[in-house]
């Protein structure tokens, strides 16, 4: 209890998604309020229910420091006159801080003297500030959806129904619209209905709210619906090594959902197994929030683990009730299944004619017919045994968007394309590249495994793009409508994970050439834009992935053309930058840069070469352009780089001896050729210049 603050926001039920985030944001929001006012603290802890939102402030100070305060006035020449008497603009000073014109004091500034007033102000104690500060924090707090109730002079997640605030076990007055604060808590709504449980501190507040059947901890509630769901899947499941199926986000979803877990059994008849694995899982997650039961070999049994947030006397009563609702669900999904079947895949196909893409780039038709040209132009370049597979599943891959499944389950589009294909006899590998086509969903989402998959999913990705970009639907700011940063990102991580070698700006102009007459903008103008954009995401993400900056600036601001070629070249340069060595040549390059600026030739002409540091530094430079040429060529760029660090003796003795903007124009043009060719043999792995500043 030692200078703590309990808040606890008590409301009608918070949907699970928003409980987190908020609070994350009300941590975040006490930690800014508490400093802005000066007032230290150890640790915020956090702590929620479906109904209650609270954050404990643990070593919180009993008052604000004193401190100083300092007033700048007018300058002294405007404060004083000749006789150094006060003006009235040091009287009018003065007086506006209620102060007298003895408390002034005469300081210097980087503008010259002036006059100030230096006053203490005395801390404020803690329980002073915190009514304001609380009430602006859970005034200030933010929702994807807020509501009003009463006057509608409030706005909150939910209507708010109590409020704890406690500061060293005292009560502190505080008032959000109707509501004033008190120094109780309530339990769980329906096992514990009393109105109000005394709170004297934070550990008090998590115990007798576990004894009224509320477990406040969300890592303890965690825990317990992990506990409820496998003891209740292992009671009544009737199979030895039975277990619950692997669900780690919907085990956060239920943990918001309820106070205190308590898991029940159902079973649904077997003839549902007939349906995929995936129906009746999303079945039963989604719409449900159900957990599936699978054997010891993960194969999905007739049973289903349903938590519910109070404990039950007949657990087999309240099993049949979620028993009649899961029933009908997958009545609904057995019916969609059986109707979905009476077509082939293949034949749904010709039928995306009557489902828009995007308004002036057509139907799904027509991107289905470019998508499986570009994914073929893919597979030529990047993997040729692959071609027939790829073009098959780019031609299927949208066909499962007109069946009833995906228009009842949209989260399992691609999921009933694999499922579908694998039923038409389609091949196996056709079939998974359908679904993974969509793959990553999300970023750091699980990448196409598959060789087909990667290729229908880049040439998906890169037609969108293009498309947009091609009627000026491009990202800005605030607004990306069509997600092209996240196809972007998705773009460069599928050919990452598979070391796909190829052009990009000839990608980019193959799907380009694609859409034919429908682009408005000109196309080697979007051609630029496209490559530009995706450059942009190729280096946020590496420096968001921990990769220096000027490694990632260095080689990008040289070409961007084969993506693993550049990453090649960031890796080599990121492995480098710290040598010493490397560091004064680095200085040197971006002098050569400097020089040459504006020179275009690189023919050196040996009868010109002067004895001494001119002809060492041309001898050494064949020397080292002769011997990564191989490596080069391999893309060995570590190795290249090993042998280019040669350079740093010849080229520091070169310009302490030799001047290369001399007045023979002959000799100069000569000289500069040199540093020219140098450059450009420094540039085939990137601007060394670039990693100049990050090495100083």
């Amino acid at each position: 209890m030692q200078n703590e603050l309990l808040l606890e926001i008590g409301s009608e039920e918070i949907p699970a998604g928003f409980i987190v985030p908020a609070l994350e944001n009300m941590q975040k929001a006490m930690a800014a309020k508490l400093t802005g006012q000066g007032l230290q603290y150890d640790t915020i802890h956090k702590a929620a229910t479906p109904r209650r939102l609270a954050i404990c402030v643990k070593g919180l100070v009993s008052q604000q420091p004193d401190r100083d305060e300092e007033f700048l006035g007018p300058a002294r020449t405007a404060a004083f006159d000749a006789d150094n008497n006060p003006t009235k603009a040091a009287v009018g000073f003065a007086r506006s801080k209620g102060a007298e014109v003895e408390d002034l004091k005469i300081v210097n500034t980087p503008k010259g003297e002036y006059v100030m007033l230096i006053r203490q102000s005395k801390g404020e104690k803690t329980e002073i500030l915190l009514p304001q500060i609380l009430q602006g924090l859970i005034e200030d707090l933010t929702f994807p959806k807020s509501m009003r109730w009463g006057a509608g002079e409030t706005s909150f997640v939910r209507p708010i129904h109590w409020l704890l605030v406690l500061y060293q076990g005292r009560k502190i007055d505080v008032q959000v619209g109707a509501v004033t604060s008190g120094a109780s808590t309530r339990g769980h709504r329906f096992m514990a209905p009393a109105e109000a449980i005394e709170v004297k501190d934070f550990a008090h507040y998590v115990d007798v709210l576990r004894q009224n059947h509320v477990l406040v901890d969300l890592e303890e509630r965690r825990q317990e619906v992990i506990r409820e769901i496998k003891r209740a899947a292992a009671a009544r499941s009737g199979t030895e090594g039975a277990r619950i199926l692997e669900d780690e986000e919907l085990i956060d979803t239920v943990t918001n959902l309820v106070e205190y877990p308590h898991g029940v059994c159902g079973t649904f008849e077997e003839r549902f197994l007939e349906l995929p694995d995936d129906v009746l899982i999303t079945a039963m997650r989604e719409h449900q929030k159900y957990f599936c039961v699978t054997d010891a070999e993960g194969r999905l049994l007739a049973n289903f683990v349903a938590v519910n947030n109070t404990r039950v006397p007949d657990e087999k009563l309240a099993a049949e009730g979620h028993q009649r609702v899961l029933r009908a669900r997958l009545e609904d999904a057995f019916f969609f299944f059986k109707d979905d079947r009476s077509r082939k895949l293949a034949d749904r196909v010709k039928d995306l004619s009557g489902l828009i893409f995007q308004a002036k780039l057509g139907t799904m038709l027509e991107k289905t017919e470019r998508v499986a040209k570009l994914a073929t132009i893919l597979s030529q370049v990047l993997a040729p045994e692959y071609k027939s597979m790829a073009e098959r599943a780019a031609f299927l891959a949208k066909a499962d968007l007109l069946t009833a499944m995906v228009n009842e389950f949209p989260s399992l589009q691609g999921f009933m394309g694999r499922d579908y294909a694998l039923l038409d006899d389609e091949p196996p590998e056709v079939a998974i590249a359908i679904l993974e086509h969509y793959l990553p969903i999300r970023a750091g989402g699980n990448l196409p495994s598959q060789i087909p998959g990667a290729l229908v999913g880049m040439a998906d990705r890169l037609d969108t793009i293009t498309g947009c970009f091609g009627i000026n639907q491009v990202p800005t700011g605030t607004t990306d409508p069509f997600g092209l940063r996240r196809l972007a990102l998705g773009l460069l991580h599928i050919i990452e994970s598979h070391g796909f070698m190829l052009s990009l700006p000839d990608t980019v102009d193959a799907a380009l050439e694609l859409y034919e007459d429908k682009l408005t903008g000109d196309k080697i103008a979007v051609k630029s834009m496209i490559v530009d954009f995706i450059k942009g995401r190729f280096a946020n993400d590496l420096i968001g992935r921990g990769f220096p900056g000027s490694a990632v600036e260095a080689v990008t601001s040289v070409s961007f053309d084969d993506v693993v070629d550049c990453r090649a070249r960031i890796d080599a340069l990121s492995a480098i930058r710290e040598q010493s060595s490397f560091t004064v040549l680095a200085a040197a390059f971006k002098r050569v840069m400097n020089i040459i600026k504006g020179h275009d030739g690189t023919e050196v002409d040996r009868e010109l070469l002067q004895d001494g540091a001119e002809r060492s530094l041309y001898e050494a430079f064949e020397r080292v352009q002769d011997e990564t040429k191989q490596f080069l060529q391999t893309k060995e760029y570590g190795k290249a780089l090993d042998v280019i660090l040669r350079m740093k003796e010849p080229v520091d003795h070169f310009f302490d001896e030799v001047m290369v903007m001399t007045d023979d124009a002959a000799l100069q043009k000569n000289r500069l050729n040199l540093l020219a060719a140098i450059s450009g043999l420094f540039l085939r792995v990137g601007d060394f210049s670039k990693m100049q500043s990050a090495v100083k």
